[in-house]
């Protein structure tokens, strides 16, 4: 959420933004939101006023009575009755207003960083760098799911007739490789400095919307039935919703967070979500990271995070390039972010395995998380990044670490998490 001073000082700025993330439909909040705030800071001078006539009154009617002064008593009750009714009147409209003014101010996109690129949709995205030499084999690679079933790491029809399309079983070595690249992450991350959190995997609608937007809640937050909770998409929401309504002293930040969790993702509309595989389920595990910070260090730690990923996947020995993402392609609260997208041999393209993002004071704003300097008061900046999502992450190390007859030669960092195992290997038939 932007502050509402920008709207008021320059309106213009605001559309402009709006406009460079295409959503010109948008465009009319403004002008709505400046009609409401007009009517709300009138209502606001005159609620304020009645109660200072209030205070006076109170204050001749006890005069009054001192000297004994019938008639003006008797005037200033009167004017004493009808000032609390009067009151009343332009607090609910006033009230009503500004529940109409946050309703348009959450829809309205958080402003872009000046240096993201202008694009309508993801494929205007901007690749900054790659990293690792993409490799092409001169033998067929697997699909992982394929693979998966050939080394039984992997039971898709159980997990179908179980829970429904989008899930998976995980088993034996595959499932030690998913759990060896989570302990991997969360070790990485804890020698970086980040402290490891255990997070609920429910939050509340307050900070759902604390900390997305109200497109991204319908498209992806599991609702509790009968309950005022939602299951959790990553464990950022509920690392951002533990800072909510707290108030810093400056030399506290910053926060640096970690955390695993289970993820749980609608993925409405989502491609392929009926055929077998990791790659876009609606359940997954992930290690994260945050960081809350002052505005002035976000974009350092903007940068750290972003290459914090990059090293992980150097150390799975997976080719990875880093993406800007476009103006078109940045969700409602995001100033800036880029993508971390692996490569797939089997594809030949990259496929993203995780995303960066700095809000700035966004979610901030909404969740109330502010900071003391020199006894001023500001919103603190949030940040974001996948440390490892291992769905996806399961697929990159399985496609380019295959070997000619299928086996998987395990990364060197993860040996150590599965007893020095060297590779995954095809089960011999009985």
């Amino acid at each position: 959420m932007i502050d509402i001073k920008l709207i008021r000082e320059n309106p213009d700025k605001v559309k402009e933004n709006i406009k460079k993330k295409f959503q010109d439909y948008k465009v009319a909040l403004v002008d709505k939101v400046l009609e409401y705030d007009k009517e709300y800071r009138d209502l606001k001078y005159q609620e304020d006023d009645l109660r200072s006539q209030r205070n006076k009154v109170s204050k001749s009617i006890a005069l009054y009575v001192k000297n004994n002064d019938l008639e003006n008593l008797k005037i200033a009750k009167n004017e004493a009755k009808e000032i609390p009714e009067k009151i009343e009147i332009i607090e609910k409209r006033r009230l009503e207003l500004e529940s109409k003014i946050n309703e348009i101010m959450f829809k309205i996109p958080n402003m872009i960083h000046e240096s993201v690129p202008i694009g309508k949709d993801d494929s205007d995205n901007v690749e900054l760098e790659k990293i690792g030499e993409p490799k092409v084999y001169d033998y067929e690679i697997f699909n992982h799911a394929e693979l998966a079933l050939k080394l039984n790491g992997a039971d898709f029809e159980t997990a179908r007739k179980n829970s429904g399309n989008g899930f998976y079983f995980l088993k034996g070595d595959i499932a030690r490789l998913h759990s060896a690249i989570l302990s991997y992450a969360r070790d990485y991350m804890i020698e970086k400095g980040f402290e490891l959190i255990i997070t609920p995997y429910m939050i509340r609608s307050e900070v759902v919307e604390g900390v997305m937007s109200f497109e991204e809640k319908d498209a992806m937050m599991y609702k509790i039935e009968n309950e005022d909770l939602y299951l959790i998409g990553t464990s950022e929401h509920s690392l951002i919703g533990m800072f909510k309504e707290k108030k810093f002293n400056a030399k506290e930040l910053p926060y640096k967070y970690t955390a695993y969790s289970a993820c749980f993702r609608k993925e409405v509309g989502a491609h392929g979500i009926e055929e077998r595989g990791f790659y876009r389920v609606h359940q997954f595990e992930k290690q994260e990271m945050v960081v809350v910070c002052l505005p002035e260090e976000s974009y350092d730690w903007y940068d750290k995070m972003l290459n914090y990923t990059v090293e992980i996947f150097k150390g799975l020995n997976v080719p990875v390039r880093k993406l800007e993402c476009c103006s078109g392609d940045l969700a409602d609260l995001k100033a800036k972010s880029a993508d971390v997208e692996a490569w797939s041999p089997r594809q030949k393209k990259y496929f993203e395995v995780g995303s960066c993002t700095n809000m700035e004071q966004a979610q901030a704003r909404r969740l109330k998380i502010k900071y003391e300097l020199n006894g001023e008061t500001d919103f603190a900046h949030t940040l974001n990044n996948t440390v490892i999502a291992s769905p996806r992450a399961l697929i990159a190390i399985m496609e380019n670490n295959q070997q000619k007859d299928g086996s998987i030669i395990i990364p060197k960092v993860l040996k150590k998490y599965m007893n020095n195992q060297e590779k995954i290997n095809m089960k011999k038939d009985d």
